[in-house]
């Protein structure tokens, strides 16, 4: 049996559909679609392979629910990109550039980098 994973694009559906809850208590398809700007055929097969990952619940024209092991993930994975975006404002990357580039950035960079600009921003009271 073929082992799932987690890949990229997952990744990014499954923080919009975190971010989406946190911000108005539910996910639907097309939410999903209108943040990511992708196609709503596009978002089911995401969410198909998330609840086959165990990250989401969903059933058509329902709204997706996030088990708790998606809550988990989806969160280490905003928390990446709220680190990398404060890191890129700090040096004087622009807001927009920096929201965009956080979100490639976050799916690349190795735990070690990651530690490192964690202990970089920590350290300078200047950096929200």
């Amino acid at each position: 049996m073929k082992k799932k994973f987690m890949t990229k694009s997952l990744e990014d559906y499954l923080e919009a559909i975190h971010r989406q809850i946190s911000k108005t208590g539910s996910a639907r398809v097309v939410d999903v679609a209108n943040i990511l700007d992708v196609k709503m055929p596009s978002v089911n097969n995401a969410v198909k392979e998330l609840a086959k990952l165990g990250l989401v619940k969903y059933e058509r024209y329902r709204e997706i629910q996030i088990t708790e092991k998606g809550k988990q993930k989806a969160a280490a994975i905003y928390e990446r990109h709220k680190l990398l975006k404060t890191f890129l404002l700090s040096i004087g990357v622009s807001e927009k550039n920096a929201e965009t580039d956080a979100c490639a950035m976050e799916h690349i960079l190795s735990s070690e980098t990651l530690g490192r600009l964690r202990e970089i921003t920590e350290e300078r009271p200047d950096i929200d």
